[in-house]
């Protein structure tokens, strides 16, 4: 997900005399503490159902002998978390793993401050565990500096099963159902869609529209290849046409609203659908709500056969003391490892990366999830969300973040003009 902080050790003294099983036993503890690697972890991990898995991961590593150090960032896309990991860095001090993903994977490795965690890698076979499609962003120069968690589908609909039924609807699977449904649910004094006025909601909200409106071979050329051509031409113009059309059917009380905050909306029945990767989905398990019959979770209209996959992973930075060095490798190898892998994400609400798991305790929503990830690496529409920082330079996709959220606050902005800006603003440097 998008938008997500810091800290270190304390001294000992003691005056009381100690007796000499006393310090016997001081001895041991302190041979121990010296043992355990003080494993400091920056993620931005803090909504209800992310901070639950946040500890897990904790949990399972204290399990290992190494002491978790928390370096918690809130905010929903992770833009407050990098910059406190820049000014650890910058500082001479970094943190001995981030959550960090996509091409931002690259440029750290371009600044010569990643460790390799190859021979954890190799030992434990992650080239036949995760698909290529992934493995390959994990990698700096052919190996290994960051580990992956999950898969988290990005293209879904969160709806209200209640809200569909008051207006006796269906889940829509076209545009023209969409919006007849929202003007259904409009007049029985639902809000339509809950949205947060943050620029990586509105993002990944109009991401998802434009693979619904113009499929997986045009997101790929205007997104994963930047094509001037199809960013500025008639099916991105439909696309934005589409994703102005929204907005319609929000409310006013979205500005600065925490993608958390409007999943809650829909928990609840303020709001009826939503917009939104599978992270959603921990929020309605903390809220103890039932797919299939509290809410429903399809893909956004018309992306019933692609999938945007967005990835979490922890890089990990070149540290001094061995002890941390010990305790990276043992947080690389915990983090692939089944256990994990099916704890972590059934609290998550995404799927295991590690490939080959039994997902007999996941719900329906995963087990959609794993089969529409499987087929759509077989047609060749598994793509990568660039609103979630999986495939375009931060400088572009900032650039974009831009547009996209100066054309849905702007009312006089045409589609055309905002397609022209994304063309401009894929050359940014």
């Amino acid at each position: 997900m998008r938008t997500q902080s810091s800290n270190l050790s304390k001294p000992y003294s003691r005056t009381v005399k100690l007796t000499a099983c006393a310090v016997g036993v001081a001895a041991l503890l302190a041979a121990g503490v010296a043992r355990s690697a003080e494993v400091e972890v920056l993620h931005y991990w803090t909504s209800g159902g992310e901070a639950k898995s946040a500890q897990v991961l904790k949990q399972m590593l204290d399990e290992k002998g190494d002491t978790w150090k928390d370096f918690a960032v809130a905010g929903g896309g992770g833009g407050n978390a990098m910059t406190a990991l820049k000014t650890r860095v910058i500082a001479g001090n970094p943190p001995a793993a981030a959550q960090i993903k996509g091409p931002a994977i690259q440029e750290w490795g371009d600044e010569g401050v990643l460790v390799s965690i190859d021979d954890v890698a190799k030992h434990e076979g992650w080239d036949k565990l995760i698909p290529p499609q992934i493995s390959s962003i994990m990698k700096y120069k052919g190996q290994y500096v960051a580990a992956p968690v999950n898969v988290h589908r990005v293209n879904w609909l969160w709806i209200n099963a209640d809200a569909l039924k008051k207006v006796s609807a269906q889940p829509p699977a076209t545009w023209d159902e969409f919006f007849k449904t929202a003007d259904a649910l409009q007049k029985a004094g639902i809000i339509p869609v809950a949205i947060g006025g943050q620029s990586w909601q509105e993002a990944e909200t109009f991401e998802t529209v434009a693979l619904g409106v113009g499929g997986a071979a045009f997101y790929k050329k205007a997104f994963v290849q930047l094509d001037p051509a199809t960013l500025k031409g008639p099916t991105m113009v439909k696309a934005l046409e589409t994703f102005k059309k929204i907005k319609a059917y929000t409310d006013k009380g979205q500005t600065g609203r925490d993608w958390n905050m409007a999943t809650g909306m829909v928990i609840t029945g303020k709001a009826a659908m939503q917009f939104m990767g599978d992270w959603a989905k921990g929020e309605f398990s903390v809220a103890n709500k039932v797919p299939g019959k509290d809410y429903l979770c399809v893909p956004g209209p018309g992306s019933q056969n692609a999938y945007t996959f967005n990835v979490d992973s922890f890089a990990f930075f070149k540290v001094k003391s061995p002890d941390v060095q010990k305790g990276q490798k043992d947080l690389a190898s915990l983090l692939l490892s089944p256990k994990f892998q099916e704890i972590f994400n059934l609290n998550k609400g995404s799927i295991p990366v590690r490939q080959g798991m039994d997902l007999s305790k996941f719900d329906a929503c995963a087990h959609r999830s794993a089969a529409d990830f499987t087929s759509s690496q077989a047609r060749g529409t598994l793509v990568p969300s660039w609103a979630h920082d999986m495939v375009d330079t931060p400088a572009v996709e900032g650039a974009f973040y831009d547009v996209i959220g100066n054309y849905w606050s702007d009312d006089n902005e045409t589609a055309q003009e905002a397609a022209d800006k994304l063309a401009v603003a894929a050359r940014t440097r």
